[in-house]
């Protein structure tokens, strides 16, 4: 009896000696996905802001670089150059900006080259430090640069591929001294399909479809030893129906779905070592004295490790949302336009884009109008926001002016 009463008493010893396990602070609850060089995301050009930021799956236009390249395999013309403004943050300064300026040449009936660069100027940033020091003016900026190549596979199927070198000077001297320009470099692939014109029973009809994937590359950072920034990766998918009514009048409906292929933000929390006195598994401060020694201060909870090479947190992106399939889900923003055009000669537009509460709250509406004389085009946009989160780029008039060079000698088929 006594033998039985000693070993049970030794085995609660150790079971108490033994019970060192962990207790979780939460440090953050943000599911919000955040990359390095974000402009690469902002739409440049008029036409495709006015549809609520979307471009994969629309017809062909001079600007069509920045969504889908394929779609220079189906102009009719033989060149096409397009420039753009956008003014950024215009409610509060008026140097903050982004320009676009793109061009395509067709090569033959079934190929075309193209390329286009992408300027976001931070405007001037004064730093004083004494009223009898001279101003140091900082002008951060960043840029893309990029040319691809399109081939139509089919007569109604054209893919593409394109290299883009990304730079981001975002260095301030009187912040930072150590701080360098981030560079890397990016491929995009993408894929357009336009039917040929159907006729129904009261007009005629054309299906689109588009997919890109976008800014595929090595990620970078901006010191030595410092945070290495993934490249804002996009899988874009989108389609779309044109209703051609007449010889005149066409309203043309687009949809598309975006995701940015970056791991998902883990939940994290402080990891302490501490005696588990009651046996439950859990902290509780009265029973289990103080806690010990901070031993990781960056505990993944829930999700996945985020500190992965680009091309696996690309696969790992459709399945690491601590929330699961639901939260999944909710990384995908979903875009849907229209456009209604007149002889070809003028075009009313209008879109609403939509992200998730928890991943953003990008939320808005945008109209837009387009004219077009003889080989010139000119097209404006205007956005409205509709969330409670302002958007920068809200009440603000966007420009571009596209030039069709050459004479509309291809044919689409």
């Amino acid at each position: 009896m006594k033998k039985s009463i000693l070993t049970i008493a030794c085995l609660l010893l150790i079971a108490k000696i033994n019970a060192q396990t962990t207790v979780i602070a939460h440090s953050n609850d943000s599911r919000v996905i955040t990359t390095g060089m974000p402009f690469l995301l902002i739409a440049p050009d008029a036409r495709a802001a006015a549809m609520g930021d979307m471009g994969v799956a629309t017809s062909v236009d001079a600007n069509s670089q920045q969504w889908n390249p394929s779609k220079y395999a189906f102009s009719t013309f033989k060149q096409g150059v397009g420039f753009n403004y956008t003014p950024y943050l215009s409610k509060l300064v008026n140097d903050i900006s982004i320009s676009y300026v793109s061009y395509y040449n067709k090569l033959t009936e079934r190929s075309a080259v193209s390329a286009s660069l992408k300027y976001f100027s931070y405007g001037e940033i004064e730093f004083v430090q004494d009223e009898f020091s001279e101003p140091l003016i900082q002008k951060p900026n960043e840029f893309a640069l990029d040319v691809a190549y399109s081939l139509k596979l089919s007569e109604q199927f054209a893919m593409s591929v394109g290299m883009r070198y990304l730079n981001s000077d975002l260095k301030l001297d009187g912040f930072d001294p150590d701080a360098k320009a981030a560079s890397t470099f990016g491929v995009d692939i993408s894929g357009y399909y336009q039917s040929e014109e159907e006729a129904y029973d009261s007009f005629n009809g054309r299906t689109r479809l588009g997919f890109a994937i976008q800014n595929i590359g090595p990620k970078f950072k901006y010191a030595e030893g410092g945070v290495e920034n993934f490249q804002p990766t996009t899988l874009r998918l989108g389609g779309g129906f044109d209703f051609i009514l007449d010889d005149y009048n066409k309203v043309a409906v687009t949809g598309e779905v975006t995701k940015l292929l970056v791991p998902t933000p883990p939940v994290t929390g402080d990891e302490y070592e501490y005696t588990d006195v009651d046996g439950n598994g859990e902290y509780n401060e009265d029973i289990d004295g103080p806690k010990g020694d901070l031993v990781n201060d960056n505990y993944i909870i829930d999700g996945k490790d985020p500190d992965v090479s680009f091309i696996s947190g690309m696969f790992q992106s459709f399945g690491d949302a601590p929330g699961g399939f639901s939260e999944e889900i909710k990384e995908f923003t979903y875009a849907i336009g229209a456009e209604y055009s007149y002889q070809d000669s003028f075009a009313f537009r209008a879109g609403y884009f939509n992200e998730a509460e928890e991943k953003g709250a990008r939320k808005f509406f945008a109209i837009g109008a387009g004219f077009k004389f003889s080989a010139v085009t000119v097209d404006l946009s205007y956005l409205f926001g509709a969330s409670k989160v302002a958007s920068p780029l809200e009440n603000t008039l966007r420009f571009s002016l596209a030039f069709n060079l050459g004479a509309d000698t291809y044919t689409e088929y």
